[in-house]
């Protein structure tokens, strides 16, 4: 089970930290993601994190957006810097532990979701 949270409002230029944490053994073997959906698109990528530690992160976001995870707390989290009104969107978390390279950027290979949580961006 994941629960997201840390979403809000926020002007252009802010940050906000998003964090999603899991229960259940084994998380620091699973693949942890971040989409998210803006009101009448459909749900995109955003970042991810290997059980390795590696990172991988659309472009749209990189070099504002930051994955980290912390084993020892179940929980991964979303550092987003310059945030732009064109970030607004909720925000889901997503887990899976089988999930190959390829795929990480692909929503529908993550079996576990987390609920979402909006992040709004005024100009």
């Amino acid at each position: 089970q994941l629960q997201a949270s840390g979403g809000g409002l926020v002007q252009a230029g802010d940050s906000l930290r998003l964090s999603c944490a899991a229960t259940g053994r084994a998380f620091s073997r699973y693949t942890m993601g971040w989409f998210r959906q803006a009101p009448g698109k459909e749900r995109e990528f955003v970042a991810c994190i290997r059980y390795s530690g590696h990172t991988y992160y659309a472009d749209s976001v990189k070099g504002r957006f930051t994955m980290s995870r912390d084993n020892t707390k179940n929980t991964v989290y979303l550092q987003m810097n310059s945030l732009e009104p064109e970030d607004t969107a909720v925000y889901y978390c997503a887990g899976d532990r089988e999930i190959i390279l390829s795929s990480i950027r692909s929503a529908d290979q993550y079996d576990y979701w987390g609920q979402g949580t909006l992040v709004t961006v005024s100009s």
